[in-house]
């Protein structure tokens, strides 16, 4: 149950909410003296036993430049990797909003050796891919890019259907029969 006025930080939560036996707070509020006060600039809710403050950052997640997504390698050409968007800046994307695609450039997969670069190499389908959005692309895709050690796979399923453990920048390791596979691997754990 949401209210329609808008909160300011230090202002009581309508009394419809805060009801005894008092509510406990949850996220964008705090209890003072007795009362429960906004901490940040949003509407009241009530859900159950606890009352909050939903802030604008609360909202829909949606790419924006220079924000961090997370996707899932949908569709692969020589040129390009196709992403499914689920997550901006470590937010989930709404299951009811608009799907986000986003598309990985060959030239925007690495800093360097841009002219070695084989996509087959970098992704495959059903790669967990983490990137930055470089700009808002054309109506159907945002263009992203891996250009930086702690963006490329974070995770993904070897030729053999196992889990891939990240064992440099360019190589995973089938967790079960140790055979290595190339990718476009975000920043490896202990390197």
């Amino acid at each position: 149950m949401a209210s329609s006025s808008i909160l300011l930080p230090g202002q009581p939560l309508p009394s419809n909410l805060t009801q005894p036996p008092l509510p406990q707070c949850g996220p964008g509020c705090y209890e003072f003296e007795g009362k429960i006060l906004a901490s940040i600039i949003g509407r009241p809710y009530r859900d159950g036993a606890t009352v909050g403050v939903k802030g604008r950052d609360d909202g829909a997640a949606v790419p924006d430049v220079d924000a961090i997504v997370t996707g899932t390698v949908t569709r692969i050409t020589a040129q390009q990797a196709h992403l499914n968007i689920s997550t901006v800046n470590n937010r989930p994307v709404p299951e009811s909003s608009e799907e986000f695609v986003g598309v990985v450039r060959i030239a925007d997969i690495r800093l360097t050796e841009r002219d070695k670069i084989k996509m087959g190499e970098c992704f495959r389908l059903g790669d967990l891919v983490k990137a930055r959005v470089l700009s808002l692309g054309d109506a159907r895709s945002y263009y992203l890019s891996t250009a930086a050690n702690e963006l490329g796979v974070v995770s993904g399923t070897s030729e053999a259907g196992n889990p891939l453990i990240p064992a440099s920048f360019q190589e995973m390791e089938d967790a079960i029969t140790g055979r290595m596979e190339r990718r476009k691997v975000a920043k490896p754990e202990g390197v």
